[in-house]
C-alpha cells in the first residue's frame, strides 16, 4: 500500500519540481512569454482545440507514450473543469480504440504478447471472474498500466459498454488531479507576468485543493489494491493460480 502513496507523491513532487525549475529559468530566459504564445496560439483554434486534443491523448494512449504532459495539458488549455472533461474524453476513446482493436484485429496475436507482463497475466482471470469491479480498482490505482490494460479488456468477454463506463470512472480521480495541476501552472503563467495578483487566502484555496486531490487518490489507490488483492485470495481458494499483486517490480514490469 505504500508503493500507491510513494508513486502519487513521487509524480506530483516531480511535477511541482519542474514547475520550480521552469520558474527559475524565467529568470534568464522568456519561459512565461513562449508558454503563454503557446497557450493563445492553441486558443485561437477556438472549437477545433477541443475536437483535436482528446484525439491526440487517444492516439498516446493507444500507441502507449506517456500522457501525463497532456494531462495537465488539459488543465493548462482549457481550465479545470473543461480540461478535465477534454482529456477523460480522450482517455475514454483511446481506451475505445485499444479495446476494439485487441478484441477484433489481434487477439490471437496480442494474447501471447500482452500476457507476458506479470499484472496483465494476473488480472485476466480476475477480470474474467469479478468483471467490471476489477476494471474499477486497476483504473484506480496509480501503479497499474492502464493503457495496457485496456488492450487486455478486449481479449476478455467483457461487455464494451460495461468496461467504458468503469475505465471513465476508474480514471476520473487521477485525471482531474492532472488537470488541476495544469490548471495551477496557469495560474503561474498569469501571476509570472503580472496578469493576476492573488490574495493569501486564494494561495491557501489553490494548495488546499491540491492537498485533498492527492490524499484522495493515494486512499483511493490502496483500497483498489487491498481489494484486488482480496479478490485474487478468494480466487486463490478457488484454485485458481495467480500471482501476487503487490509487488512493484511486476506492477512496473512492461511487457
Amino acid at each position: 500500500m505504500l508503493h500507491a502513496r510513494r508513486a502519487v507523491f513521487i509524480q506530483v513532487g516531480g511535477l511541482l519540481l519542474a514547475s520550480i525549475f521552469l520558474f527559475g529559468l524565467s529568470r534568464f530566459f522568456p519561459i512565461a512569454d513562449i508558454l503563454g504564445s503557446v497557450q493563445e496560439r492553441v486558443m485561437r483554434w477556438g472549437a477545433w482545440s477541443a475536437i483535436c486534443y482528446p484525439l491526440l491523448y487517444a492516439c498516446c494512449n493507444v500507441l502507449l507514450l506517456p500522457g501525463g504532459f497532456l494531462s495537465i495539458g488539459g488543465g493548462f488549455f482549457f481550465g479545470l473543469w473543461w480540461g478535465f472533461l477534454i482529456i477523460l474524453i480522450g482517455n475514454v476513446a483511446g481506451a475505445a480504440l485499444s479495446f476494439y482493436i485487441s478484441r477484433w484485429v489481434g487477439n490471437r496475436w496480442l494474447r501471447p504478447r500482452l500476457l507476458r507482463n506479470a499484472t496483465l497475466e494476473a488480472l485476466e482471470p480476475a477480470v474474467e471472474r469479478e468483471g467490471w469491479k476489477i476494471i474499477l480498482l486497476s483504473q484506480l490505482h496509480p501503479l497499474f498500466p492502464t493503457s495496457l490494460l485496456n488492450y487486455l479488456y478486449g481479449l476478455t468477454r467483457m461487455r464494451f459498454r460495461t468496461c467504458m463506463l468503469w475505465v471513465a470512472i476508474g480514471q476520473a480521480p487521477g485525471l482531474f488531479l492532472y488537470a488541476y495541476l495544469g490548471t495551477l501552472g496557469q495560474l503561474g503563467l498569469k501571476l509570472v507576468r503580472g496578469q493576476t495578483h492573488p490574495r493569501a487566502i486564494e494561495y491557501l484555496f489553490w494548495g488546499g485543493g491540491l492537498l485533498l486531490s492527492v490524499v484522495i487518490l493515494v486512499l483511493l489507490g490502496r483500497i483498489a489494491l487491498r481489494l484486488l488483492q482480496e479478490a485474487q485470495d478468494v480466487a486463490r481458494l478457488k484454485g485458481v493460480p495467480l500471482k501476487p499483486l503487490t509487488s512493484p517490480e511486476m506492477v512496473l514490469e512492461k511487457p
